[in-house]
């Protein structure tokens, strides 16, 4: 017997769903590409990316999906043969640092735990280590939704600046711009990635730079950069330089209408409305917890991120689950990715999200419990539910 007839719902860490609007706003035709709207829409967007960031430096737009980013900051910045520091928490931190590899750059990893979050200690002691300044370039992600943990980013930059060490600092916030408190130039940081298919609930498709004036700097010495990544000609008067050529337009006036939705609900307001969902479904993660068969993959509650959630699963195959929920209830949640495949599932609670979504959410996740036989603790959706009963009375 189905039960998911009706609106589908997606609660997977990216892409996330694309609101109505945005998905609207791409229903037109093409317009110029050398004057008018579209040179005030790249402006427009520019400008609001470089809030967003929290940086007045420089912000850049390109046709990719965030891994083109990384490729994009590495290029702009570093030269072959140059060293870099990977702070592992995840998989996508050493994601990034294999694809430096690929490009000629010499790769260290900071191991760590996919259970906790970077330790800023390590980072300064071995920054320490590097007396002759070796390693050019510190590579963190703020949020990786493999693990979904959330990194202190403030506390890494304080741990560099502690060592004496003048690495860049470069950081991925593809799953936590516009989700989680970020301040570029007040946290020092030197180069951001992010993209537009999470928070920024924009399909997939273009991916976001900033730079502050250390990494323009580098950039002048950096001999990977290629034209298509090259943030000099981007920096060029004419508009499809910004670009490199034809500007994706859809996707521009996508980025448009749904930046301006992330505004018009506030930038604090939208971090405080993930906050609270995600704290809704840990709730009911940690009731469900209590019949032994799943568990926080992140194991201390404040390093949690409010993006995704990862689960780990004891004693049944998470795959069940998911296909319960896909094909008896129509929700979608995500498989367990990376060192932890086939060991658990993730809940994705970032983007246009909100309480309904949620609690469907956890509603679906809940009934194929029950439905499976899969012990758990009974209550987790109500866990949750008076959790936002409570954070939100009047």
């Amino acid at each position: 017997m189905s039960i998911r007839h009706g609106r589908p719902v997606l609660s997977i860490p990216g892409p996330t769903t694309v609101p109505d609007d945005v998905l609207n706003a791409m229903h037109q035709q093409a317009i110029d590409i050398y004057s008018g709207p579209l040179v005030a829409t790249t402006d427009s967007c520019l400008s609001d990316l470089k809030t967003l960031f929290g940086t007045k430096g420089h912000s850049f737009i390109y046709i990719a999906n965030g891994h083109g980013g990384w490729e994009a900051a590495l290029s702009n910045v570093l030269s072959g043969g140059d060293k870099v520091l990977i702070l592992e928490s995840g998989r996508f931190a050493l994601g990034w640092g294999m694809m430096a590899e690929k490009m000629g750059v010499e790769i260290e990893v900071l191991p760590g735990s996919w259970r906790r979050a970077v330790d800023p200690a390590a980072v300064e002691a071995r920054l320490r280590a590097d007396t002759e300044g070796e390693i050019k370039a510190v590579l963190v992600v703020q949020i990786d939704t493999a693990s979904s943990v959330i990194n202190d980013i403030p506390a890494i930059r304080q741990a560099i600046t502690n060592a004496g060490h003048g690495a860049l600092y470069m950081v991925d916030t593809i799953a936590s711009l516009g989700i989680v408190p970020f301040t570029m130039d007040a946290w020092g940081v030197d180069v951001c990635v992010s993209a537009a298919q999470k928070g920024l609930m924009t399909p997939p498709g273009l991916t976001f730079l900033a730079a502050n004036d250390k990494a323009m700097a580098a950039h002048e010495e950096a001999d990977l950069v290629t034209h298509y990544w090259d943030w000099t000609a981007r920096l060029g008067d004419i508009h499809y330089q910004k670009y490199c050529g034809t500007p994706p337009e859809h996707l521009l006036f996508a980025l448009r209408k749904a930046l301006d939705i992330l505004f018009d609900e506030g930038v604090e307001k939208a971090q405080h409305r993930h906050a609270l969902l995600a704290e809704a479904v840990r709730r009911a993660v940690a009731v469900w917890a209590e019949g032994g068969s799943l568990a926080f993959n992140i194991e201390s509650a404040a390093e949690r991120a409010n993006s995704v959630t990862t689960i780990l699963t004891e004693g049944f195959d998470p795959a069940t689950l998911r296909a319960f929920c896909a094909e008896t209830c129509g929700v979608t949640i995500g498989g367990a990715i990376g060192d932890l495949e086939g060991k658990g599932l993730r809940i994705g609670h970032m983007g246009h999200v909100n309480a309904p979504s949620v609690l469907g959410t956890l509603g679906a996740i809940e009934i194929g419990l029950i439905a499976l036989g899969i012990p758990h603790g009974r209550g987790g959706v109500q866990a949750a539910v008076d959790w936002l009963g409570q954070s939100v009375a009047v």
